[in-house]
């Protein structure tokens, strides 16, 4: 192995913003910043997630926040400061790393990752369900 998980999330902690969850709880609620969680579905659905936070999923978040992807959203053209966030701190570290070098700015990560914000009573609430609406029946 040339390079260690860990030395790419060091590498990657060197080159962002870390706020602790204390700064982060400070922040939270503030409509200029956008909490985006980047775990998977079912972590959200097992732990659930902090209210009124964006779900991208880490795989699918460099084709999200670039304007040239078809695969685009445009919470991340908003202008708005965006705060990542996965369980320990290590997914949210690599994803800002990689937003902030694509141009996305101003960027921050939680450090300590959502368990440590769940452990210290930060607002945890159930995943959205989005479901589509029931096609329309046909009249003959």
């Amino acid at each position: 192995m040339k390079k260690s998980y860990k030395a790419l999330v060091d590498e990657a902690t060197a080159k962002i913003r870390t706020l602790t969850t204390e700064e982060a709880s400070k922040i939270y609620g503030d409509p200029n910043i956008v909490f985006v969680d980047l775990r998977d579905v079912r972590e959200l659905e097992r732990e659930g997630m902090i209210p009124g936070a964006f779900h991208a999923p880490r795989g699918m978040l460099e084709f999200w926040v670039d304007p040239e992807s078809p695969y685009h959203k445009d919470i991340f053209a908003s202008g708005k400061e965006f705060v990542f966030y996965c369980q320990s701190g290590w997914r949210s570290a690599l994803a800002a790393a990689a937003v902030q070098e694509m141009g996305l700015s101003p960027v921050c990560h939680l450090g300590e990752g959502f368990r440590a914000w769940k452990d210290k009573g930060g607002a945890v609430g159930e995943r959205p369900h989005h479901h589509s609406p029931k096609p329309t029946e046909a009249k003959t």
